[in-house]
């Protein structure tokens, strides 16, 4: 990972105004809601808004891999479900070097702001780490990322979550299958992300090990279902989720499956994305080395 020492540090900020923002960054509080209950903290709406600025994502800045960067090679495909949905459009990213050489994929599952620059990115590195990356755009059936990450959030929200479930199932089919795929499938999510690899682990036998970044936990009732073995990142600020960890881990621990998690003490939700003050390079770097070496040794 690259470190951006000019990003405030979320130590920067109360552990209130992270709470809130994380509400906001969930749908739980719309933008004005956050600026709202931010000044009562900071003082001002002016000062609110510099708060949300600061927060707020920038890809340039957290940007890894070019897109045009010349050691991957990039595509867009469509993805047809088979659950009243449309199609879904991906981005695919395979090394270059590679040529047309079979390869294992990695099903990558975005945020609840659909497939936006930074989880492009998270692709495009998994391309240098000589995968082909697979990343469903959800948004797709409302036109797909707007660019802003208000109105994705927006958008968002206006869709029906288990339909956009059957939609990260069917890209997972998809996957074992596409052109350039060796049939060895592993995935990685963040967020909602995170959850939708949860959920594909359980529909999908053949996935062979599935990374969520703080994402909720699978069905408990579909635990007994899990092939993959699992690798779980959790935030240590981060109540919200990690609330849905116990009864998850009860689950996995009684249907005798393969798992191993891990609590990034003083992390926040969202330490891995690189663009906003919520990363944290210490947990980022550490987490994305499990990761890499679990699909290393599953996917080989």
């Amino acid at each position: 990972m690259t470190a951006h020492p000019d990003f405030p540090a979320s130590s920067a900020f109360s552990r209130d105004v992270l709470d809130i923002f994380d509400a906001y960054v969930h749908g739980a509080i719309d933008r004005r809601g956050f600026l709202g209950k931010c000044a009562a903290h900071v003082g001002s709406l002016a000062a609110a808004s510099a708060v949300l600025a600061a927060l707020s994502p920038d890809f340039a800045r957290g940007q890894v891999v070019a897109p045009t960067d010349r050691r991957i090679a990039t595509t867009w495909v469509d993805i047809l479900s088979p659950h009243g949905n449309g199609k879904i459009r991906a981005y695919v990213v395979r090394p270059a070097a590679a040529g047309t050489k079979p390869l294992s994929v990695i099903l990558v599952a975005h945020e609840n702001r659909g497939l936006n620059p930074h989880i492009e990115d998270i692709a495009r590195r998994l391309a240098l780490d000589g995968y082909m990356a697979v990343a469903p755009d959800a948004l797709t059936t409302v036109g797909g990322y707007p660019g802003d990450e208000d109105k994705a959030r927006e958008l968002f929200a206006t869709l029906d979550k288990a339909k956009i479930g059957e939609d990260f199932v069917a890209a997972a089919r998809y996957a074992l299958s596409m052109t350039g795929s060796n049939g060895k499938l592993g995935a990685t999510g963040f967020c909602f992300g995170g959850g939708m690899v949860n959920l594909v682990a359980t529909r999908v036998p053949e996935l062979r090990a599935g990374v969520p970044f703080y994402g909720a936990a699978a069905p408990l009732g579909d635990v007994p279902l899990i092939k993959a073995e699992l690798l779980l990142h959790f935030a240590g600020n981060d109540a919200r989720t990690n609330a849905g960890w116990p009864p998850y881990e009860e689950a996995l621990k009684k249907a005798g499956k393969r798992y191993a998690a891990f609590i990034y003490e003083g992390a926040e939700h969202g330490f891995n994305n690189d663009t906003t003050p919520r990363f944290n390079k210490a947990a980022a770097d550490l987490a994305w080395g499990r990761t890499i070496a679990l699909f290393r040794r599953t996917l080989a």
